[in-house]
């Protein structure tokens, strides 16, 4: 019996230590795995920047941490992140396929497809329209000047009173980004608009955080009724809205005729092949995805920076007075302005820094294997970007802990952008978005800031700058004071 015992003992033992994963010859270095769980230990699931930062110290900029029994690797600075992103680009512009949100995306539009020929067509095809945006009778930076009105007369509503924020920029934000693809803006009570935004916010306080890290790291338990599954609910009743959306859109179109991104798409299944990757199953999708990638990082982008110029009046100020210089005499700003207003532009920038919308970027993966930094990588291991490694790298920033518009002028007063700037991360995935969005930061700070003043309440109490961690960083709710400067 004893013997007996023993042996089971033993058999157990090894059975354990055969579920031990083993990293690969000259992988990176990283902490001691343990069987089944990996490296998950090592992390607070709720928010795990600051164990990453310690573990870039220990095992430095480019390590690994098994989670579960996959190895994944995090990069760390710019050195290895241009390395990885940009210099062999090809090999690391891979998407894990057996991962959380891309199983919440289950058909895949352009941001969570594979490296391949159906991304690519997708990814030329929605480039192209984007930067073609002076489709039907407005170009883009009215879009966005039209939509601007109806959040000042929200503000104007609220003069000498506290509001909060949130709702009106997640508002301003989203409509802009439903003309580029519907080519319409919705009532801010309207059902669609409430609908996609409780969605985009629900996936991103689940995805990155502790049920998506458990749904990637112990598979056995997707199928169970736990709380991952209100994202996956989120998407279904999002893209039904597309769907309806796009089937009342067919009715009304004229083939090569665009009023939008969803005619663009349209007539170009029109002169594609039936074998071809353009279908509507991907339009849905790929529509779905703008909606949420194009309006939830803008609008936390500009949550963080009137966040920050409430609560540093002399930087609201000293905005307002080159604003006031630069549009003299002028209706209304353009994009174009910002050559003429470098400490605005420092400012839009140091927001967008400060704020590091996508701390962990979206997951990549090898293509091929490929080394890194010296070691070896092998094909389809998962890459992880630490973006806020970059975005407050010592060395790299003047004040890389603190909100400051200096990090981004030289000597002169001239509007410089450092090398470690890449809030829309590089390479071949950067955001599809990122001229629609600085497009956006830029005219929506500047029209409000040339006719408000913000202020922070007096009974608000000391401003709290905790990030809510997700895949997307978000402020926490705050109120704001709102005065006529005119």
């Amino acid at each position: 019996m004893y013997l007996s015992l023993v042996l089971l003992g033993l058999c157990i033992c090894f059975i354990i230590l055969q579920l031990r994963p083993r990293r690969p010859k000259n992988f990176p270095p990283g902490p001691p795995v343990l069987p089944i769980l990996g490296n998950t230990l090592y992390l607070n699931l709720q928010n795990p920047l600051d164990d990453l930062e310690k573990l870039r110290k220990s095992y430095g900029d480019v390590y690994s941490l098994f989670l579960g029994l996959k190895p994944n690797v995090v990069i760390n600075g710019v050195k290895a992140m241009k390395e990885a992103m940009v210099i062999k680009a090809a090999e690391f512009a891979g998407r894990p396929q057996d991962t959380f949100l891309n199983d919440v995306f289950s058909v895949k539009g352009v941001l969570f497809a594979d490296y391949g020929t159906s991304w690519r067509e997708h990814r030329r095809f929605a480039l192209m329209t984007l930067r073609n945006f002076g489709l039907g009778k407005k170009s883009m930076e009215e879009r966005i000047h039209d939509e601007i009105q109806h959040t000042i007369k929200t503000l104007d509503k609220s003069i000498g009173k506290s509001l909060c924020p949130q709702v009106m920029f997640h508002n301003v934000t989203f409509n802009v980004i439903c003309q580029v693809v519907f080519g319409t803006r919705f009532e801010y009570d309207d059902e669609f608009i409430t609908t996609i935004i409780q969605s985009a916010t629900e996936i991103a306080k689940t995805a990155n955080r502790t049920w998506a890290m458990l749904y990637d790291t112990l598979p056995f338990i997707r199928k169970l009724p736990l709380p991952f599954n209100k994202a996956f609910e989120s998407v279904k009743r999002s893209s039904e809205l597309v769907r309806c959306l796009l089937n009342e859109h067919k009715k009304t179109r004229v083939p090569g005729e665009p009023r939008d991104f969803l005619d663009c798409y349209l007539d170009e299944m029109d002169k594609t092949a039936e074998d071809s990757s353009f279908s509507e199953e991907k339009l849905i999708f790929t529509g779905t995805e703008l909606l949420f990638a194009g309006s939830d990082t803008t609008s936390n982008t500009l949550l963080t920076a009137f966040l920050y110029l409430m609560n540093h009046p002399h930087i609201q100020e000293r905005c307002q007075q080159e604003i006031d210089r630069v549009l003299e005499g002028k209706d209304r700003a353009c994009f174009d302005d910002r050559h003429q207003m470098p400490y605005v532009q420092a400012v839009v920038h140091e927001s967008q820094r400060i704020a590091n919308t996508l701390p962990l970027s979206i997951f990549h993966c090898t293509t091929k294997d490929s080394e890194l930094m010296g070691y070896f990588i092998p094909k389809g291991t998962m890459i992880i970007q630490n973006m806020s490694s970059v975005l407050n790298e010592e060395g790299q920033w003047k004040y890389p802990h603190e909100f400051n518009p200096e990090n981004f002028l030289n000597d002169q007063g001239e509007f410089v952008k450092p090398d470690a700037f890449m809030p829309f991360s590089a390479g071949p995935r950067m955001c599809l978005g990122e001229g629609l969005a600085r497009m956006e930061l830029f005219l929506i700070m500047v029209t409000l800031l040339r006719k408000f003043k913000f202020i922070w309440p007096e009974d608000a109490g000391e401003p709290d700058y905790t990030l809510i961690f997700g895949i997307s960083m978000t402020p926490k709710p705050y109120p704001m004071k709102v005065q006529n400067r005119l």
